[in-house]
């Protein structure tokens, strides 16, 4: 068995309640424990907490592996140390000698299920008795001394020629549970390492890096597979989406919408780029009608409610002669759910409700709904593509 844990205690005191503070539109512990849910190496997923709100964000996920831990408060404290909530855990399950240990920091939430599966593979090849994660560093040190660390300056080696060093990133540590029990640390005996990308090198410990971290997770992660897609057709929601959700009535009773003339432009955007445009709304409004006029959308789709965006947007890629990994979709509810769970790009605006933005690889955007969601995304398709 391979078993991969999480220690997630509450009192984080740079960053409160930083394992579920939101980081890229999710909580910070989703990230990885959606890559370990995916992962065909990893069997069970153990999040250890003293914290009850932890404990109910991680349940709020709805993984089939995972598992919550209540660790015990003495190994949950400043002084307390990983190497104490692990032997704590072990000491409580019978695990299999040879069964796999992974110990995985939430801090670095970039790691990918190839990474974690990779780490595996890489230990069971090398035969080694553990496993560090690591990044390759091209850069030269010196000590205190004034002594280089690791080159020689009168022989001073240009980028491309030297080696470098690897540097100990912090995502994960793989180790048998008998050699953890025995050696009580998460690394024992021969060490093999499994090399990473560099900006997995960032671990959140301090407000400064939350946003860094951020900034490598959507370049290189989220937004990564947009340069991949090549994008034919963009598909909006209205209500929440072009809207702020906002329902204005006037003394007459007459309904009124309020729409982002930025999201205007955005539309305009496209249509110059050569990528068809269009709306799938339930309701049915001449406000609507009037906007998509004004937009040149060349689709809208008013009153979609005996059949399905998705079956909507099939319609359209047939007209289009296109496949659904050619169209981009932002929605914000749950009749979107279905057609951003099937599109090659889904995308939400930052106020969507939760069950939306925990649909996989969605793109949480900055702006919520009726304040430039859809132009901040057609300029994501627009820049990435």
């Amino acid at each position: 068995m391979n078993i991969a844990f999480i220690p997630a205690r509450c009192g984080s005191k740079a960053i409160r309640f930083k394992n579920i503070k939101e980081f890229c539109g999710k909580p910070l512990i989703y990230w990885n424990l959606e890559a370990l849910q995916r992962s065909k190496l990893i069997d069970e997923v153990y999040v250890a907490t003293d914290c009850t709100e932890i404990a109910e964000v991680v349940k709020s996920f709805g993984f089939s592996k995972v598992k919550i831990y209540r660790r015990d408060t003495n190994n949950a404290q400043d002084h307390s140390s990983t190497e104490d909530v692990i032997l704590e855990f072990l000491s409580k399950h019978h695990f299999a000698n040879d069964d796999l240990f992974m110990l995985v920091q939430a801090t670095s939430p970039t790691t990918q299920t190839e990474d974690f599966d990779g780490g595996i593979n890489e230990l069971l090849r090398s035969k080694k008795d553990s496993l560090l994660s690591v990044v390759r560093e091209k850069r030269f040190y010196w000590n205190e001394n004034g002594k280089p660390v690791n080159y020689d300056y009168k022989n001073r080696p240009r980028r491309q020629e030297f080696q470098g060093f690897l540097l100990e990133n912090g995502a994960f540590y793989i180790n048998r549970t008998a050699n953890i029990l025995k050696e009580k640390n998460r690394l024992s005996g021969e060490i093999a390492f499994y090399e990473m990308k560099d900006y997995t090198s960032i671990e959140i410990d301090e407000k400064k890096d939350w946003s860094i971290a951020e900034e490598y997770m959507r370049e290189n992660i989220l937004y990564k597979n947009i340069k991949d897609k090549k994008i034919k057709l963009v598909l909006s929601d209205v209500d929440g989406t072009l809207t702020d959700a906002g329902m204005y009535y006037g003394e007459d009773g007459s309904e009124f919408k309020k729409f982002n003339t930025h999201d205007g432009k955005g539309f305009e955007l496209l249509r110059k780029a050569g990528i068809k445009t269009g709306l799938i709304t339930s309701e049915n409004t001449n406000i609507v009608k009037r906007r998509a006029q004004k937009l040149k959308v060349d689709y809208l789709y008013q009153g979609v409610t005996n059949k399905s965006k998705l079956n909507v947007a099939r319609e359209i890629c047939k007209k289009e002669e296109i496949t659904l990994n050619e169209v981009a979709y932002i929605g914000d509810d749950v009749n979107c759910k279905e057609l951003l769970e099937n599109v090659a790009i889904a995308a939400c605006p930052k106020n969507a409700i939760q069950s939306i933005k925990r649909i996989p690889n969605i793109i949480e955007l900055e702006k919520s709904g009726g304040d430039g969601a859809v132009r901040e995304f057609c300029e994501l398709i627009l820049t990435k593509s």
